[in-house]
Order: C-alpha cells, then structure tokens, then sequence
C-alpha cells in the first residue's frame, strides 16, 4: 500500500473560508501534523492521530510526516493560511530534497488555503488590486539586511507590501524598523492595515497611515499591508475603503 500526504491549508481561521478539498483532505486522513493551534481549529475525529509541534519545528515536522506517509499511511500536514506562503509546502518539498528516496516516490498533494493577506485585504477593500508583494519580517531564514534591501526596492518600485511575521516576542522591533525605513521612501499619507486575528472570534482590521502607523498595535496574529503611491483611501461611514487602481501611472510607478 502506498502511502499519501496532503499539505492542507486551512485559512485563517473562519470554517467558512475552508475548501471543500482541503475539508476532504482532513476528513481521509488518518494522521494530522501541525503547529499546535491550527491542530486546534480542525475537529477531532474518531481514529485519527493527532500529532502537535511548536513552530519553529518545521522540518521536524516534514520529516515526521513523510515518514508516517512512507509507511502507507494517509497524512494530512496542516497549515495556517495557504501552505505555499511562508508555510508548510515549501518545507515539505525541501525535506523531500534532502531526505531518503522513498519520499520522493509518495503520492504528495498541495491543497490551497485563503492567506492572510487576502484575507486582510478583502476586510479593507482592494489594497492589493494592482502589483504587490508579500515579505516576512522574521529574520529567522534570513539577515535583517536581505529584508532591508527588499523593503527598499518594493517601496521604490510602487509594490503594495503585505508583511507576515511583523514582530515576535523575540525581536519586537522589527516592524518599527520596516516602517522608519518606508517613511523614508513613501509619503506620509501612504494607508496602513492592521488585521489581526481575521477570521477569529476576535478579529479587528484598523487603517490608518504611514506617517501615525504604530508597530505595538501588531503583534504575530496580525498581517500589516503597506499601500504603494497609488493607494487610495475612500472616507465613508464606518470603516474606510482601501484600493490600488488598476492602472499604473509613471508618477505611482
């Protein structure tokens, strides 16, 4: 009998927002791998393991799940968001590399999830209509100078910028830092999200500005986006409207 693992991304964290296949993928499997609190949102079922990790234990946990795979049996790896993005596919594929033949034999499934950033995006408008990026804040993989220089050039080329990991308990500075650097960059008036915990029970989505923004209103529950020149904010009552016209203009780009 051979045996399968799916990588399944969960969204961020309203049922609702989970897929079908993802919901088939959980449903079939006969053990489930994951970062301790999104184990958490998925139902426990008669039968099936249930196998929690901290975060930081990412390749354990590949390896861990590739392993039970390989002995035949159905594994489900879950992951917050969607697994592609800054998640558990990329270390899936990456222990498959580096580990034992077996592995890459398996029958391996990626299976999409709603990130965070779209899910932010879609409380505040359409921030995220025109060209944008997305850049981690954790200087965990990588030097807090790489994130400097990428900072950097996505604000100078008019990219709308979603920031994942903004700050950790760790190194709360970081968000802090990026905003400084972008003030050097963007004009005052650029928007700034704050959505934490959406999707949650409590879930807050705050816009604001470059120039006022706060970093200690973040926190790793939260996803920052950075609008570009061209973002614009429509004034309405409640909560504003946040879009990045379609077309670009040399002055935005």
């Amino acid at each position: 009998m051979s045996g399968h693992l799916a990588v399944v991304g969960i969204g961020p964290g309203d049922a609702r927002w989970l897929t079908l296949e993802a919901q088939a993928a959980l449903e079939a499997a006969e053990a489930l791998y994951g970062y301790g609190p999104y184990l958490d949102r998925v139902p426990a079922r008669p039968g099936q393991a249930r196998h929690a990790s901290d975060n930081r234990e990412e390749m354990h946990r590949a390896a861990d799940a590739l392993g039970h795979a390989a002995q035949g049996a159905r594994v489900a790896v879950v992951s917050g968001g969607d697994p592609g993005v800054f998640a558990m596919a990329a270390a899936i594929c990456e222990a498959i590399e580096n580990g034992p033949p077996p592995w890459r034999a398996l029958d391996v499934t990626i299976i999409p999830g709603i990130s965070a950033m779209l899910a932010v995006a879609a409380r505040a408008g359409a921030p995220l209509g025109h060209d944008f990026c997305a850049l981690s804040l954790s200087d965990n993989l990588k030097s807090w100078d790489v994130i400097e220089r990428r900072l950097e050039a996505a604000a100078d080329a008019g990219f709308v910028i979603a920031f994942y990991n903004p700050v950790s308990r760790a190194r709360p500075w970081q968000l802090a830092s990026a905003f400084e650097r972008l003030r050097r960059r963007l004009p005052g008036t650029t928007p700034v999200i704050f959505g934490r915990a959406v999707g949650r029970v409590e879930e807050t989505v705050t816009v604001t500005s470059l120039d006022v923004a706060d970093a200690a209103t973040a926190d790793m529950a939260t996803l920052v986006i950075v609008g570009s020149r061209a973002t614009r904010v429509i004034a309405r009552p409640g909560r504003p409207l946040v879009y990045t016209p379609r077309a670009a203009t040399e002055a935005s780009a």
